[in-house]
């Protein structure tokens, strides 16, 4: 059991650690070989990198992924026997602590089938994990094809060509002519980067919003009354034995950390299998469509019109779990606790979700803000459990619990038009605006402060006899905020736009997506949405490039194009020193028939280009070996050398100030140079 526990803990962050080197040390060819009229060979052909090694077809429970192949099966073949593999090396593996059968250099598998029909190619697909000494690639999977129709009927192996010829997509899509950049000639004495410590301040930023997110739960009438009923029973029922107690006290609050912190798990194998796919979640129109219904559903839950509550048969379950003593029993308890109390906590675990998914960090942004809210539910119940007395300084169970419930359905409700608001953006569909947008949150926080001040009721709430400090401070602060919000139609005469809300940015659509002040561009800059046309232009005025990757759901985005970019500063080397080109990974536009090919990921297998955002992603992830935005480069006119080292959300002014600065004294730099080799040229004398 620990042997497997500490397996599937090291396969965890082995995926992880994977996913963000693009670690991926194994590729794939197929071929046949004939061996009758109508038998043949699938031979499929993996090539390992060097100090990287594949797994078997088998290996131990609790083991790694093992390599497994699966034919699209029809009723033109059959497939006879299973897929052999070669003897391959049998070792101690110390990272598994077992001995697990893998292959170094080169594996071949071999299956056979019989033609039971005119049939050109059967399609296939392997499942792998492979390994070297520090990391190890996600569980991977990549497409096969073996072409029947074409194969020779000497029995001689060939390998099947490629199905996508990268340089020919490469001068079609971006009119580059392989995918290797010069690399940069200066860092101007320093390198500004700072997309690792960015994203661990985010992650401590998002855990700190889990952990507020389970003080709120705990608020509310489906889990506040249980903490003294819960702690009271583990004192008690250790009798005289007060350490024993505290103990399961302890193991009770941490299995409640664990509940939550497990929810999350499943996301991180989906992040493995492929890097774009949270992204391409976050960013799909219906599913922000449905997220934008469910907030609206858990909003009126909240406000009580009705209870959100998983199956009898759950909870039903999870108490028989209870009897089974010691430390499993006192697992159920938690899990029970997390079943038990969903119609509170749901709504705020969906927030969690949704919001992890349309952000940069994925599924660590999801697992930093489950750990938060664990944190937060668990501790009480072990605090209380140590300090009995503190107990007494809890306030009474009554009204302001489902106070707290409409605040949140309030909170929900807002949350809601961020989803729309997304699908709005990234549809082009041009209906939720900036305008309608501000006048919707003004409704709902205006109708909120009503609430608080007992102007509006709801289905159970007590008799307000008088208003108390915090309902009443609590009233005044979201009074504020909403004079805040209508503040949000002051007009910037500069640019010609609406003034930024710095607390609304990323969750409003952008100012410049308005109907009264529309721009296509950032702060109503020049920028391109085409990296040829862009190219073109800058070649034809001899300026560098700057390339933002970008998304039209992407927070971290808008803070850096509304907080960062109008820096006066900032503003003179985009409007005057470079030539924007901003590329949006996440527009869901479709690309021109000509242009809705195939292509090699950078992972292994392929896929298929449809849209504006697939197009952006790829050319990201193939040059820059990095799928998160905000993302940077300053390129040369002709788009052939980096000038720097590109960064991502950078949101200090200077940090951002001199990264535009480095990349442009290179520039002027090589362009020094040029004129000397011209000059020196001899074939000018």
């Amino acid at each position: 059991m620990k042997k497997a526990t500490f397996a599937f803990i090291v396969i965890f962050f082995c995926q992880f650690y994977a996913t963000a080197q693009m670690y991926n040390p194994v590729k794939w060819s197929a071929s046949v070989e004939k061996i009758s009229d109508t038998e043949y060979h699938l031979i499929s052909t993996a090539t390992i990198e060097a100090g990287s090694h594949l797994y078997a077809q088998s290996v131990p429970d609790g083991g790694p992924i093992p390599t497994t192949f699966s034919y699209v099966v029809n009723d033109d073949y059959k497939l006879i026997g299973n897929t052999s593999e070669e003897e391959g090396i049998t070792v101690d593996d110390p990272v598994f602590e077992m001995r697990i059968k893998h292959f170094d250099n080169k594996a071949v598998f071999v299956q056979k089938v019989e033609i039971l029909n005119n049939i050109n190619t059967i399609k296939a697909s392997v499942e792998f994990m492979a390994c070297d000494d520090v990391r190890c690639s996600p569980p991977t999977e990549v497409d096969l094809i073996f072409n029947i129709s074409n194969t020779p009927v000497d029995n001689a192996m060939e390998e099947q060509a490629p199905v996508i010829d990268d340089a020919v997509t490469n001068a079609l899509l971006y009119g580059l002519s392989k995918n290797e950049l010069i690399k940069p000639t200066s860092d101007c004495g320093k390198e500004v980067v700072v997309v690792t410590e960015t994203k661990e301040k985010s992650l401590w930023g998002v855990f700190a919003l889990g952990f507020l997110g389970g003080l709120l739960a705990l608020l509310t009438p489906c889990v506040f009354p249980m903490i003294p009923l819960t702690v009271s029973f583990f004192t008690k029922k250790s009798g005289q034995n007060k350490g024993s107690g505290v103990s399961k006290a302890l193991l009770y609050g941490f299995f409640i950390f664990a509940v939550y912190i497990l929810l999350s798990v499943p996301f991180h194998l989906l992040d493995s299998l492929n890097p774009d796919i949270l992204n391409e979640i976050s960013t799909n129109v219906w599913l922000n469509i449905v997220f934008f219904l469910i907030f609206v559903f858990f909003a009126f839950s909240f406000f009580g019109y009705y209870e959100l509550t998983l199956p009898a048969s759950w909870t039903n379950k999870t108490t028989q779990g209870e009897s089974s003593g010691g430390l499993i029993g006192i697992f159920f308890m938690a899990l029970t606790l997390a079943i038990v109390s969903f119609s509170c906590t749901g709504p705020i675990l969906g927030s969690l979700l949704a919001g992890s998914l349309t952000a940069d960090g994925g599924a660590w942004q999801l697992t930093a803000g489950m750990a938060g809210f664990g944190v937060s539910l668990g501790l009480p119940f072990a605090l209380f459990a140590m300090f009995p007395n503190m107990m007494n300084a809890l306030p009474k169970s009554g009204g302001w619990l489902n106070t707290t419930k409409v605040v949140l359905g309030f909170l929900e409700l807002a949350l809601a038009f961020k989803f729309l608001s997304n699908a709005d953006l990234v549809a082009h569909w041009n209906f939720l605006k900036i305008e309608p947008f501000l006048v919707i949150w003004i409704i709902i926080f205006g109708g909120l402060t009503l609430y608080l001040f007992g102007k509006i009721k709801f289905p159970h709430d007590s008799p307000l006899k008088k208003l108390s400090i915090y309902r009443l401070t609590t009233a005044i602060i979201f009074a504020v905020f909403t004079a805040y919000l209508i503040s949000g139609f002051r007009v910037n005469n500069e640019t010609n736009t609406f003034k930024p809300l710095t607390l609304l940015s990323g969750l409003a659509p952008p100012v410049g997506y308005s109907i009264l002040y529309p721009n296509d561009c950032p702060n109503n800059l020049d920028c391109f949405k085409d990296l040829k046309t862009g190219l073109a232009y800058a070649q034809k005025v001899n300026k560098p490039v700057m390339i933002d990757f970008t998304g039209l759901a992407c927070v971290n985005c808008r803070k850096m194009e509304e907080h960062v970019w109008p820096s006066q500063k900032i503003d003179d080397y985009l409007r005057n020193d470079y030539v924007l080109i901003s590329l949006y990974v996440d527009d869901k536009k479709e690309l021109p028939k000509e242009e809705q090919i195939e292509v090699n990921r950078i992972n292994g297998g392929t896929r298929l280009l449809e849209n504006y955002g697939h197009k952006w992603a790829h050319f990201q992830t193939q040059y820059f070996q990095t799928n998160s935005q905000p993302y940077y480069v300053l390129l040369s006119s002709d788009g052939k050398q980096i000038l720097n080292q590109p960064v991502g959300y950078t949101p200090n002014v200077d940090d951002y100030a001199d990264f535009l600065e480095c990349g442009l004294s290179a520039f002027e730099a090589a362009k020094t140079n040029q004129s000397k080799e011209l000059l020196f040229n001899p074939t000018h004398f």
